[in-house]
């Protein structure tokens, strides 16, 4: 309860009624829950004959906006009640799942005196899951999701962009919420790029003032799929770094899984063609995994396949592969290698069994 009375000080402090009222009904709730139903019930009735001048779904929707273009810089998620699910290697869910202990347990650590930051840096390939996480932490938390959107943020009239950031971690602060700081490398480039302007340099020194001064009672969340362009100093500023990578042998067969849901397959239950599809999909993320299943069953579909097989994955994984550009010679040798009968690769690519035969006997 310690970051509670915290932030309702700092809201009276800053004439913020708004503040004290989220965070005093928060207040109210954990000492119901512990009990204390007379405190509880006592703070209740003093915010609620005060000024009708909550935190409600009307505010956390009326975004700040960037001066120039009106765009809002900011998206607002509220929490699922659909929990999301993640599939993530044992280590990495374990320390996802330590920040989140660390965030529920924030007034046990503060009433032993341990200064904690609830502050998180996500990184590794674009399609890993980063985003997924954020908002899994999210509904783990009960919080708000307030996303920073950089295509607005980065206005054309650069003295702007270092408003906007203060625009958006003033609005972030005065509620509870997490604000995630997706593709972070977009404002957080190292000071020492001889590409970037002077007054994009200025930005970071912004951007770095303003998570100093948001992070000690709140919850921040970067992510990026560009580690190596971020400043030294902005790592500093992170309690907790994880770099969420691509999925292994484990984690590929849980998303295999995941993704084809109930749909009737002829894989899932034989273990050689469920093992030759991890293989296949091994360097691909959890995004190129969805995609490719999606694809494969969109096409089933659209066939009248009541039934989403083998063959269909192994030709969407080709076309994953190859980007698109199909030769019928390497398809052919492709679904051969992988076990694919002739048969069905000849009706599969409206060729003939002759033709089939006649192209693999000359690679051979």
């Amino acid at each position: 309860m310690y970051t509670e009375i915290l932030r309702i000080i700092e809201g009276g402090l800053a004439k913020d009624p708004g503040k004290v009222y989220s965070y005093s009904k928060i207040l109210a709730g954990k000492l119901e829950k512990d009990g204390d139903d007379r405190l509880s019930k006592m703070i209740n009735r003093v915010i609620d004959k005060g000024p009708a001048n909550t935190v409600t779904m009307d505010e956390l929707l009326t975004t700040p906006v960037d001066h120039e273009s009106r765009l809002s810089i900011v998206d607002v998620e509220i929490p699922s009640k659909e929990k999301t699910p993640i599939v993530l290697a044992p280590m990495v869910e374990n320390k996802i799942n330590d920040f989140i202990g660390a965030v529920k347990h924030q007034n046990a650590l503060m009433s032993l005196g341990i200064e904690t930051s609830n502050t998180l840096l996500l990184y590794g390939k674009p399609g890993c899951g980063k985003t997924t996480v954020a908002k899994y932490i999210s509904e783990q938390t009960d919080l708000p999701l307030i996303v920073a959107r950089f295509d607005a943020i980065v206005s054309s009239l650069l003295g702007n962009t270092a408003k906007n950031i203060r625009k958006i971690f003033d609005f972030a602060d005065n509620k509870p919420c997490i604000l995630f700081l997706d593709e972070f490398d977009a404002i957080a480039k190292a000071r020492d790029d001889q590409h970037e302007l002077g007054e994009l340099k200025r930005v970071i020194n912004s951007l770095l003032q303003n998570i100093d001064s948001f992070s000690n009672n709140n919850i921040l969340i970067a992510a990026t799929n560009h580690p190596e362009l971020l400043d030294k100093a902005i790592w500093r500023r992170f309690n907790h770094v994880i770099e969420i990578g691509l999925p292994q042998d484990n984690e590929i067969s849980t998303l295999i899984k995941e993704f084809v849901g109930d749909f009737l397959n002829d894989f899932s239950e034989d273990k050689k063609k469920h093992e030759k599809l991890v293989k296949l999909l091994e360097s691909k993320s959890p995004s190129d995994i969805k995609a490719i299943i999606n694809n494969a069953k969109t096409q089933s579909v659209i066939h009248g396949n009541n039934t989403l097989k083998y063959e269909d994955l192994l030709f969407e994984i080709f076309e994953f592969n190859n980007h698109g550009a199909l030769s019928f010679e390497k398809m052919i040798e492709f679904l051969n290698e992988n076990g694919m009968p002739q048969a069905s690769i000849a009706d599969k690519m409206k060729l003939s069994l002759r033709q089939i035969r006649n192209y693999l006997n000359k690679q051979s």
